[in-house]
């Protein structure tokens, strides 16, 4: 039966760094070329979607944190090695790249594991919705977020924004990010709730790798149920979301985990819990 699972720990990134902890359970995918605030190029939209798409079959990894090198998230795509040549291609293959782009966010979103951005300095266009399309965020003062796909000349719908960022931040804050194209401050990200938390420059990574660890050492498979209905309940009707959820709790009750939760309450002590 899990015959189509296999470790990620090893995993040989090429256009980024992927690093695992000792036990395998908590990864960190870094984007590293801090020269040029981490933009993407063709080849890592790829490998990002690809790698994202592999993480539901992974035996090891149950919680990433996706961050950038050296003092910045990620600038969104390089200028020359992705916004000029979009300016030359034909329609066709225009809407190959941008779907690839929609396809790295729903990997994201459908990979089971929870997903943490560690976000410092520029956050923009792509970088973004990295960080809108993960599960958790945590920034630093210095974080700035901008949605600026109008500065170029494109609609502010993209890769998803006009429909997660409203759902994250409210319609209207939503609305002035995506027509302004201005950068969010921190301050503002963390006041909107579109960042769970800002801590010092010096300390984001280790917050997010602890509370990675918190997350992949707790009911493994109940945080894949609960970021699955999370997912799944924005097209509900609150008849089908209470079912929906009655029937998921039902499920998460016949788990080991749900059980020896209660016999570590009954002995007084804290679970320690399997994942299954």
């Amino acid at each position: 039966m899990n015959d189509d699972l296999r470790p990620l720990a090893g995993y040989e990134a090429r256009h980024f760094q992927w690093q695992c902890g000792a036990d395998g359970r908590v990864a960190t995918l870094t984007l590293n070329r801090p020269e040029k605030k981490n933009p993407l190029t063709f080849e890592s939209y790829a490998e990002l979607r690809d790698l994202f798409l592999a993480l539901p079959r992974a035996s090891d990894v149950r919680a990433v944190v996706l961050t950038g090198a050296g003092g910045n998230f990620c600038s969104g795509g390089d200028v020359f090695e992705i916004i000029e040549p979009l300016t030359k291609l034909p329609a066709p293959e225009l809407l190959r790249f941008t779907r690839m782009t929609g396809d790295l966010v729903k990997a994201i979103r459908r990979a089971p594991q929870p997903v943490i951005a560690a976000v410092d300095g520029v956050c923009a266009g792509a970088g973004a919705m990295l960080a809108l399309a993960s599960d958790l965020r945590l920034g630093t003062p210095a974080a700035r977020t901008a949605f600026l796909f109008t500065r170029v000349g494109l609609a502010g719908a993209d890769m998803g924004a006009c429909g997660l960022l409203p759902r994250v931040i409210g319609q209207g804050r939503a609305a002035e990010l995506l027509f302004s194209g201005r950068a969010m401050t921190a301050d503002e990200g963390a006041a909107w709730g579109f960042f769970n938390a800002l801590h010092g420059r010096d300390e984001l990574l280790a917050k997010a790798q602890a509370l990675a660890q918190a997350l992949a050492d707790g009911p493994y498979f109940a945080h894949t149920v609960t970021k699955t209905m999370l997912n799944q309940e924005w097209a509900m009707g609150i008849e089908e979301i209470i079912e929906s959820e009655a029937q998921a709790q039902a499920l998460c009750m016949l788990t080991q985990d749900f059980k020896r939760a209660f016999d570590a309450f009954a002995a007084k002590q804290p679970p320690k819990f399997e994942g299954n």
